[in-house]
């Protein structure tokens, strides 16, 4: 059995396979993951996530109405933000999750622009065993996401449920 994000599992005498995620005993409150690699953000990326999203407003596609904002160029659309920063989390907390449990207090506490690289770590909050579920627990994270300055862009908590070791006979 394997216990971090980056472990391998031995299957045959010269064949490893990398073994992601956690389950709910490999989190240990106080932890924190610093989540790697990055990913930099293209304006392509951002028009297309505001198309599938059907999110219109000018200021994440319109160039020239960009330059007349307080910013002087287009922002990336904030659920953007938010959605990369939990897909560079997915490896270390909830690669073997059963079900996202929910977000609260998302603050975005900076801007993002085009050709910005998001980096990302997440600080094991709380776990508990479900109550409801008893060979599952619930994890309590908060992920604080930085540009390729080290400036604070976003921030916000979620839970997921993942499944016990002990329950599985681990």
């Amino acid at each position: 059995m394997t216990t971090a994000a980056t472990d391998t599992m031995r299957t045959e005498p010269v064949r490893l396979r990398d073994q992601p995620g956690r389950d709910f005993e490999d989190f240990v409150v106080g932890d924190v993951y610093e989540h790697s690699p990055g990913r930099t953000i293209t304006q392509q990326d951002n028009i297309w996530f505001s198309l599938l999203t059907m999110n219109q407003h000018p200021v994440h596609c319109d160039d020239e109405y960009g330059k007349t904002t307080e910013f002087g160029q287009c922002l990336v659309c904030s659920p953007l933000t938010v959605s990369v920063l939990v897909g560079l989390s997915v490896r270390d907390v909830s690669y073997r999750a059963i079900a996202n449990l929910g977000w609260k207090d998302i603050r975005m506490t900076a801007p993002v622009f085009a050709g910005d690289t998001l980096y990302a770590d997440t600080e094991v909050l709380a776990k508990r065993v479900s109550q409801s579920r008893p060979t599952e627990g619930i994890v309590t994270v908060r992920t604080t996401g930085r540009n390729q300055k080290g400036v604070v862009v976003c921030t916000f908590e979620r839970s997921v449920l993942v499944k016990c070791r002990h329950a599985a006979g681990g």
